[in-house]
């Protein structure tokens, strides 16, 4: 693990993690088959925007580059996600969004063209969730999508980005975000064609993190032959992706997108470092520090490292428990088998 940083260079903040207008089956909140789906329907978490104010003031001359809000929820729904957008441009700080493409009508505003133009001039990476390269299997993943909406509002987005670049703005790097399922796998090589057809940059995924016994399944981690099938089908996806590139000519980047050891049943990447700790931050709706995107339960076994309303950022990178955790996470459960370690070649 590298030195800690001076502070965080990247915070994610879970600004709504109960609002969305999508139920994706894989989703730690909204999934159908999350069983206290209607009850945290009926009792919203949300974030005051004090406490987002606070945190990116603290943290900004410490290092801080680029801000997320919530990836658990749809961000678009927050109702100060225009006083993020106003913050970014007050520290000069990157938006990092993670959206359903929807772009939905919120306290009268909304819709790709009104969003568009706010997000673009501020924003690092747009991650739009993308889960097939056809409507059957995107609408089936993603419960209450819409393929020709999402397709509509992607080539919108991407035109408002280009014009923007070309005119000498911010370059804002579009993405699609994925989780790899059972479900989905046989139109990856697809998804890739569709990324370098439309201009999308890169194509990252995640491996599923099973939270519900109905969709164990879904994980191509779940045995010997879920980790082949998987590891042929990587080697379809670099094959596409180095004979179809983007209009500029550059190929679309594939991020976590490698073979897998027969091992990764039980542990992803054996060796493999956590991209996370020492660089990133996560404060939960209520403020509490938290070192990485496992879910909420059980990124709590990692230990109690302090609440950003009574503390400081500073105060709690540098505490004792968290320099404790850099130190020694390999043998943490949670983290011997997290889907989101990296073998060392793919350390940024």
């Amino acid at each position: 693990m590298a030195k800690t940083a001076t502070g965080p260079w990247r915070i994610t903040f879970d600004t709504n993690p109960d609002d969305c207008n999508f139920r994706c089956v894989m989703c730690e909140e909204h999934s159908e088959h999350n069983p206290n789906r209607r009850a945290m329907q009926s009792q919203k978490r949300r974030m005051p925007i004090g406490l987002i104010e606070k945190i990116v003031a603290e943290a900004a001359p410490l290092g801080l580059r680029e801000i997320i809000p919530s990836t658990m929820g749809e961000p678009l729904l927050y109702d100060d996600f225009e006083a993020i957008l106003e913050l970014c441009q007050q520290y000069q700080v990157k938006l990092n969004l993670t959206t359903n493409g929807s772009f939905p009508k919120h306290n009268g505003k909304g819709g790709v063209d009104y969003w568009a133009q706010r997000i673009v001039p501020v924003t690092s990476d747009v991650k739009f969730s993308w889960n097939g390269a056809t409507a059957a299997t995107q609408e089936k993943i993603m419960l209450g999508a819409r393929w020709d909406k999402a397709l509509s509002n992607l080539n919108y987005f991407i035109q408002v980005r280009d014009e923007h670049a070309t005119q000498g703005g911010n370059y804002c790097r579009v993405t699609f975000q994925l989780t790899f399922l059972e479900s989905n796998l046989a139109e990856l090589p697809d998804i890739i064609k569709l990324a370098a057809q439309l201009g999308v940059d890169r194509v990252k995924g995640h491996h599923l993190w099973a939270h519900f016994p109905a969709i164990e399944s879904l994980s191509m981690r779940r045995n010997a032959d879920a980790i082949a099938r998987w590891n042929q089908t990587v080697e379809q996806v670099q094959t596409v992706a180095a004979s179809h590139r983007l209009p500029n000519g550059q190929q679309v980047l594939l991020e976590n997108i490698y073979p897998l050891d027969v091992e990764a049943t039980q542990n992803l990447t054996p060796d493999g470092e956590c991209p996370f700790l020492g660089q990133e931050a996560w404060v939960n709706t209520e403020g509490r520090f938290d070192p990485c995107c496992a879910p909420d339960a059980q990124r709590r076994s990692l230990g109690d490292f302090g609440n950003l309303h009574k503390q400081s950022l500073a105060e709690i990178w540098h505490s004792q428990a968290y320099q404790s955790l850099i130190e020694n996470y390999q043998q943490q459960p949670l983290c011997i088998a997290c889907n989101m370690r990296k073998p060392c070649g793919e350390m940024q």
